[in-house]
């Protein structure tokens, strides 16, 4: 991995292929929001467009996956490559803040993230929906992304469902409050590395 000082592009570019998904993704952390996305899945697009405009995190992704099968192996695979661009873009997270939290409203629901770079993998995602689906995204999924994506991203992720029950609200929710989470993590702040080991 190339190491990154905070005055230098934090970008990455990840591609990965298999006999289920084609993934191409290209990110950039201190980006405008900027997005291009097609992730064969309708809603998760509406998503990860939410996702990118939110954190500020610049997003160029196509996936062509077995979606006649079902949406389970894009998601996935989707999440897994987005954890790897974010971590590389990272480089020796020098100077980042490490910690970022959220709580955002969305008319009836209220959804809370908080997350750590720390660089141990781990997930927590307490929500409930009230339908199988929305536009063919399965609900099953949401949290099956997370935990997908806090694995290559190394990451410590938070998510719950406060308050609310409309199942749109919750998982948009959720996404948004992840994504003002990692712009306040990924934020570049000061030189060094935030943890008494000396590494993230």
């Amino acid at each position: 991995m190339t190491s990154h000082t905070p005055d230098r592009p934090r970008t990455a570019s990840v591609e990965r292929k298999t006999a289920e998904t084609d993934i191409v993704l290209e990110l950039n952390l201190d980006g405008t929001g900027s997005h291009d996305i097609d992730s064969g899945v309708v809603f998760l697009d509406h998503m990860l467009a939410n996702f990118s405009r939110h954190s500020r995190i610049d997003l160029a992704l196509t996936c062509k996956g077995d979606v006649e099968v079902d949406d389970h192996h894009s998601v996935e695979d989707i999440a897994l490559v987005l954890g790897s661009a974010l971590l590389e873009a990272l480089g020796d997270k020098s100077g980042i803040e490490r910690y970022g939290w959220s709580m955002i409203p969305m008319d009836e629901v209220l959804a809370r993230c908080a997350l750590d770079l720390g660089g141990r993998s781990y997930t927590v995602f307490k929500a409930e929906f009230n339908r199988p689906d929305v536009n063919g995204f399965a609900t099953e999924m949401v949290e099956h992304f997370f935990l997908s994506l806090s694995r290559t991203l190394q990451a410590n992720i938070h998510l719950a469902i406060v308050e609310g029950s409309n199942t749109h609200h919750k998982i948009e929710g959720l996404f948004k409050a992840f994504a003002y989470a990692l712009r306040q993590a990924v934020s570049v702040s000061g030189s060094g590395i935030v943890s008494t080991k000396g590494v993230l």
